[in-house]
């Protein structure tokens, strides 16, 4: 075995060094793209209103597309990363070309229907004649490059699989980077390049998705050999591609539940003033960042446990698992401590308004207290995709908004205004990830009397 396949082997090293190192770079490479796609936003924001509402606009259909692209590399994940811990290399490879194949397919399908429906659909969801005409400079090349967005997606995942998370991270990196050079460039103009205002933020995002995706796909063919293009039959093709929308699908389709049980919430938390509204807006800014370390973790610890639970190692599976749950608890509660302290500073730096700043500071010091098993709750979810278990994840998904979190907030907010609901959603976390850590128990039980 050669050193780099040493240093990705996940079926013998320690765990929690193991999980550490495909990690951290995970991590990093999510802050840099985080931080770009801020200025991302910044730029275009300086054209003006109407194109920073334009963009707002594009948000439900650009996160369809990703939705699905996130469920298909989870599925990609999942099956290869199974593949190769049984050892079948060359099975790992079919279903490595079938994902690329599979997401381009399905990408191009939606980006066809969505290029010919552009007017009535964003009409559909309020957009008028001041922010129409940005709409369709932007989406015009969005669709037709949205395959290019995609490639860098189900890339990362076969990469992942095989145990290496430092590339992805740099792709990540690579590709915000190359986004934040353009924009000004394209945006504003520069030299003999003449401005071309929200038009030229979409070509920015496009050369930078056909570098990243050029990037990848060498990678994986030629300097990884992770992929063959020498498949034996359309047959193959044809299984590997079920096997990956089997999962693929369930967990797009889990992903998408979120926004939608967030759109519920603020309806329900406007009942109580737009400074609500503000504040809740500003805690939802700030929980993307405090559970950076969660996302990544549910990003590495998947192709952990695929790859051991094909090699029939169960015991690893629960080893990782229970070591990342209890990393999240004590990483958490330590974010919270933090928070809890900048809590002033960080509502002063938010809100120059008295009423919105004292609602920050509660949002922070409730809801942050159940980051920890919302964590639990995540890692729980990516756990059973692994196991390939995508069903499972979907319902806790359904269980964890619908049944947990979004009437525990509206019954805490009836019972105690704006304070209740913060505490109703405490109270759902904690219940949530106590029945999604007791029902993992149980398959892994199930899956170790099976081995």
């Amino acid at each position: 075995m050669s050193s780099a396949n040493k240093k990705n082997d996940l079926l013998s090293q320690p765990i929690a060094p193991t999980l550490k190192r495909m990690t951290v770079p995970m991590v990093m490479g999510m802050i840099a793209l985080m931080s770009f796609n801020l200025i991302d936003t910044f730029f275009i924001g300086l054209i003006g209103t109407d194109e920073l509402a334009a963009i707002s606009f594009t948000f439900p259909i650009t996160f369809t597309v990703i939705s699905l692209t996130i469920g298909l590399s989870i599925g990609t994940s999942a099956v290869i990363a199974k593949s190769l811990g049984g050892g079948n290399q060359e099975i790992a490879k079919t279903q490595g070309i079938s994902a690329i194949l599979l997401s381009i397919i399905l990408v191009i399908s939606l980006a066809l229907i969505g290029y010919a429906t552009i007017e009535p659909l964003f009409s559909l969801l309020g957009s008028e004649a001041n922010t129409m005409p940005f709409i369709k400079q932007y989406m015009q090349i969005w669709y037709l490059g949205a395959v290019f967005l995609v490639l860098p997606m189900i890339g990362n995942a076969i990469l992942r699989a095989s145990g290496d998370t430092k590339t992805p991270g740099s792709i990540m990196a690579l590709g915000g980077l190359i986004n934040a050079i353009l924009d000004p460039i394209l945006i504003f103009g520069f030299g003999p390049i003449e401005a071309m205002g929200i038009e030229g933020a979409a070509i920015a995002s496009l050369i930078s998705w056909i570098i990243t995706s050029s990037t990848i796909l060498y990678l994986l063919a030629v300097k990884r050999g992770l992929i063959s293009f020498k498949v034996k039959s359309w047959s193959d093709i044809k299984i590997s591609s079920l096997s990956i929308v089997k999962i693929g699908l369930p967990a797009a389709g889990a992903n998408m539940l979120t926004p939608i049980a967030m759109a519920i919430l603020t309806a329900i938390i406007a009942q109580y003033g737009h400074e609500a509204v503000a504040a809740f807006g500003v805690g939802q800014r700030l929980e993307s960042i405090a559970c950076i370390v969660i996302l990544a973790l549910s990003m590495t610890l998947p192709p952990f446990i695929s790859q051991n639970y094909g090699a029939e190692q169960v015991d690893r599976v629960v080893q990782a698992y229970e070591i990342s749950i209890k990393f999240v608890l004590v990483w958490q509660f330590g974010i919270y401590l933090l928070l809890a302290v900048l809590a002033p500073y960080i509502a002063i730096l938010f809100s120059s308004e008295t009423e919105v700043q004292s609602l920050i500071k509660l949002f922070i010091w409730t809801l942050p207290l159940s980051y920890g098993c919302q964590g639990i709750i995540i890692l729980t979810n990516s756990a059973f995709n692994a196991l390939h278990k995508p069903l499972t994840a979907l319902h806790l998904s359904i269980a964890r908004l619908f049944i947990f979190y979004v009437p525990f907030a509206y019954i805490g907010g009836e019972i105690y205004g704006v304070t209740g609901l913060f505490i109703g959603c405490v109270i759902a976390n904690f219940c949530m990830a106590t029945a999604s850590f007791y029902r993992f128990r149980k398959q892994v039980q199930q899956c170790g009397a099976a081995s």
